[in-house]
């Protein structure tokens, strides 16, 4: 003869007929859960088989958690007291600090290998800014003239397959003569119009 109510056991065959696969723990672990200690009175028995059918059938589309704490959504308490903060812009040339350009001293001129796949000898130099901070800059266009201790005009932007370089030299300003002979872009490279 079974301890349980005659409601419980309806209750219980109910669940074995919708699912007797996802509800085998369920059914199997009823009597240890309707005789715990935990739970004094026997109305709550069948309120505790369906808390666990719905913890199953949820369990079932559910991602694995892990452990780990789910993120909510911020409380309106928690917002108006100021906790979404905007992100930082983070600077593509933190040693300008805000500035466009900045003068610097060269303190070496050498040459650097560019990654894989490319293959290429690249002119570069080490300066030291204004402001004390020693970066690595490119040297662009075809030749130049620049040695230790040339004063230099540097600005931002990287170039793509040196790693840590991340500063262009302005050519045509300061002690960094423009690219001789060229025609085409030649404001980029400070070159002079040529004479015809």
């Amino acid at each position: 003869m079974s301890l349980l109510s005659p409601r419980v056991q309806t209750l219980s065959n109910l669940f074995q007929k919708l699912s007797v696969s996802r509800l085998g723990a369920a059914t199997r672990n009823f009597s240890f859960v309707y005789n715990s200690s935990t739970f004094l009175k026997p109305s709550n028995a069948p309120f505790l088989v369906l808390n666990k059918y719905l913890q199953l059938q949820s369990n079932k589309f559910a991602t694995p958690n892990f452990g780990m704490r789910t993120a909510n959504m911020a409380t309106l308490n928690q917002v108006m007291k100021g906790c979404r903060k905007k992100k930082a812009n983070k600077s593509k040339s933190p040693a300008l600090e805000g500035c466009p350009q900045k003068r610097g001293v060269c303190v070496k001129v050498y040459t650097a290998k560019p990654k894989k796949p490319n293959s290429a000898v690249r002119k570069v130099a080490r300066v030291k800014l204004t402001n004390g901070r020693t970066i690595i800059a490119y040297i662009p266009g075809e030749g130049h003239n620049l040695q230790e201790h040339s004063v230099v005009l540097v600005r931002g932007g990287r170039v793509q397959d040196l790693p840590g370089v991340l500063y262009h030299l302005v050519r045509g300003a300061l002690d960094f003569q423009g690219v001789q002979g060229r025609s085409s872009s030649r404001s980029k490279y400070g070159s002079p119009k040529p004479k015809k």
